[in-house]
């Protein structure tokens, strides 16, 4: 599971000032079965926003046990002006992964910089945001980029809200042992939730990925609770 959802982030904080929640995933995807926990906060200032978010995987297998990835995304997008929806947009990811109980690899790291574009509602109902990134892969790429699409929908007077991002980007990836390779990723996850009071939510990802596990193209759904403070 990947991030999210900065934008949605962004229009709670229109609401109340700014926004951290923690969510937990049950995944249904094949052969997967395991538990998610997702901690998001999205906090602005005057010359921008902050977003970070961690994500950690948590499974018992033979192989396995306890928490067998984690993940973390840090993001500043710094305001090009008072009157304008552009600003710069700094990022940087990375993690790592149990292979078995001996065995834990490093996710690469990955920095990222460039242009987003940031529209809203006047109601603030609905926005996306589009970014245009320059991406260094560690090890890999100093030359990438990425494109990311990120965005929100409030309906049934904000008791539901679909939201999610789309992301594709510049990566050589070994697919699986008999030399299949891959150029390029694509990963979108569109969540909705049901936000049954101001703070708890229940919901549902899709992860919808090509090129970014083992086999092209894969779906995973998730069960989802969220928590917002």
């Amino acid at each position: 599971m990947r991030k999210i959802v900065l934008l949605a982030l962004f229009s709670l904080f229109l609401l109340t000032g700014q926004s951290q929640n923690i969510q937990l995933h049950y995944d249904m995807g094949k052969d997967r079965g395991y538990t998610t926990t997702t901690v998001e906060m999205f906090k602005p200032d005057k010359w921008g926003t902050t977003f970070f978010f961690i994500d950690m995987d948590y499974g018992v297998t033979e192989n396995l046990e306890g928490v067998n990835l984690a993940y973390f995304e840090f993001a500043r997008t710094i305001n090009l002006g008072k009157e304008t929806p552009f600003g710069f947009h700094a990022e940087y990811d990375g993690g790592l992964f149990q292979v078995n109980k001996n065995i834990t690899v490093n996710i690469e790291n990955a920095w990222l910089a460039g242009v987003d574009y940031t529209t809203t509602a006047k109601d603030f109902s609905k926005g996306i945001s589009l970014k245009a990134l320059y991406k260094n892969i560690q090890g890999k790429h100093d030359m990438a980029w990425q494109f990311t699409a990120v965005w929100y929908y409030h309906f049934f007077d904000k008791k539901a809200t679909f939201m999610g991002f789309f992301d594709y980007w510049r990566e050589d990836r070994d697919l699986n042992s008999d030399g299949d390779k891959a150029r390029y990723v694509l990963l979108t996850e569109p969540q909705l939730w049901y936000n049954a009071t101001e703070n708890l939510s229940i919901g549902t990802e899709m992860e919808f990925s090509n090129n970014f596990v083992a086999e092209n193209f894969k779906i995973m759904p998730t069960a989802a609770v969220k928590w917002n403070f």
